[in-house]
């Protein structure tokens, strides 16, 4: 016979993928030539839970080699960039028992630059990232549960019977009686 149980655990009740390409710009304090090397640091992100939306808030530091001068002269431009982002992230409600959400985000691919261009003296470039978002929340389990049942085998070896005749054979009942002290004996 079969039984449902219910069994409250958590779960991830919502996930996602956010792909974004974020224009950006740097305004270097000389006029570029030729950008020589532009990379990404400092990827930092987190992420809260708003009923069934996501708000992101990110930085990353991105810098810039370039040269100037007729490319005689090189130079790095430091800058950290800012997003927020919201996802709306669809949510399985018939598992949910609680407003109690965790919010799990993480890098499937760093930041990285794609279509730098220099632009009236400003340096422009994409930055391409993506973030998966993961909702952990409470949610109810039903389970088949079966009623426990012995289901061994009881073995039972037939005894010898040339063995249990010697155990017969070799019993004294007269054993406590032989063997009794004179220390043992009634007052």
């Amino acid at each position: 016979m079969s039984d449902y149980k219910e069994i409250v655990t958590k779960a991830v009740i919502g996930k996602g993928k956010r792909i974004t390409n974020q224009k950006c710009t740097i305004s270097p304090e000389k006029t570029p030539d030729t950008v020589l090397g532009c990379w990404i640091i400092n990827h930092q992100f987190k992420g809260v839970s708003n009923g069934d939306n996501v708000l992101i808030n990110g930085s990353f530091d991105v810098n810039v080699w370039y040269s100037y001068e007729n490319n005689t002269k090189t130079d790095v431009i430091a800058s950290t960039f800012n997003y927020d982002d919201n996802v709306i992230i669809p949510i399985n409600h018939s598992t949910k028992l609680t407003d109690k959400r965790e919010v799990i985000i993480s890098s499937l691919s760093d930041p990285n630059v794609t279509d730098v261009k220099i632009e009236d003296g400003n340096i422009t470039f994409d930055v391409h990232k993506e973030l998966a978002i993961e909702i952990i929340g409470d949610t109810l389990l039903r389970v088949n549960a079966f009623e426990l049942q012995d289901d061994y085998t009881i073995i039972n070896e037939p005894m010898n019977e040339s063995i249990s005749n010697e155990i017969d054979n070799s019993i004294n009942e007269n054993y406590l009686e032989e063997n009794k002290t004179s220390e043992e004996a009634p007052l």
